[in-house]
């Protein structure tokens, strides 16, 4: 299933980059997919971790995911994936509030894919400052730095874990002090 997953989310990025860079996109799921390994060896949740954006980025339906991978892995993905159709604000505000109540499982995800888009956004970081920013559609590092720290309260049950706690290092690194506020 899991090699099935890589295949199934490689053809769904295909010809997609990372923002602002010329790294093939399918490098974060699969990223992400080796977090979770760290997690589980439950080969549903790492196909899901392979196929998180594949709903919210490249257009599979629920039906094209349960179809190929069955219920829990469409379920998993679909709680995963954010609505664009709605404002920045709007997505990253549910997205924490969910998280704050989600299941292990839920959190275990969104670890392995923030800790991914951390990881390339410390590394960038480095090099362009806070002119990083620009390449996003949301420019205002506070609002990063809000959902960003917001995620970390949101997964706190995973701070014994190496994965949490780098995590944490590299807000700090990019953002400072945790400015996290409650809405």
């Amino acid at each position: 299933m899991i090699g099935e997953a890589a295949v199934f989310a490689e053809r769904a990025h295909r010809g997609v980059f990372r923002k602002g860079t010329d790294i093939p996109y399918i490098t974060h799921p699969m990223e992400a997919a080796v977090i979770v390994s760290a997690f589980t060896d439950d080969e549903e949740m790492i196909a899901a971790a392979l196929l998180h954006d594949v709903m919210e980025d490249a257009g599979v339906t629920r039906g094209e995911l349960e179809q190929a991978f069955g219920p829990r892995v469409a379920w998993l993905v679909m709680d995963e994936s954010e609505d664009k159709r709605k404002t920045w604000q709007e997505r990253k505000s549910y997205t924490v509030r969910h998280l704050m109540t989600a299941s292990r499982e839920i959190k275990i995800l969104a670890l392995g894919d923030k800790l991914s888009n951390m990881r390339s956004t410390a590394r960038d970081y480095l090099v362009l400052g806070d002119d990083i920013w620009q390449r996003f559609n949301e420019k205002d590092k506070r609002k990063h730095a809000w959902y960003y720290w917001g995620i970390a309260h949101a997964l706190k049950e995973l701070e014994s874990h190496v994965y949490y706690q780098e995590y944490i290092m590299l807000c700090r690194n990019v953002f400072g002090e945790d400015v996290y506020v409650q809405e």
